[in-house]
């Protein structure tokens, strides 16, 4: 099994389109190629086995993230914002 990423245009991030089935990586590429950018929806695809990647789980979601929340420096509340600024 092989998770497919398709990048649709130059600049922009591969996003996830899907999964197939294939025995290698040069098939996997083909099989993607045929199944997903058939109509020149992509300029670049990636690959990648899907035992390959690691996930955390939804469940643990407050664990795994709270260590951000300690950071009060990335929050916008955290900054002054002069009075006249437009655009932020």
């Amino acid at each position: 099994m092989w998770e497919v990423f398709v990048r649709p245009r130059r600049g922009l991030s591969h996003g996830h389109v899907g999964s197939l089935h294939a025995p290698d990586a040069t098939m996997a590429l083909r099989n993607a190629r045929d199944l997903y950018t058939r109509r020149q929806e992509g300029v670049s695809i990636w690959v990648v086995p899907a035992a390959e990647i690691t996930a955390s789980s939804p469940d643990e979601k407050d664990a795994f993230f709270d260590p951000a929340a300690d950071k009060v420096y990335r929050h916008p509340t955290f900054y002054d914002v002069p009075d006249g600024v437009q655009h932020l």
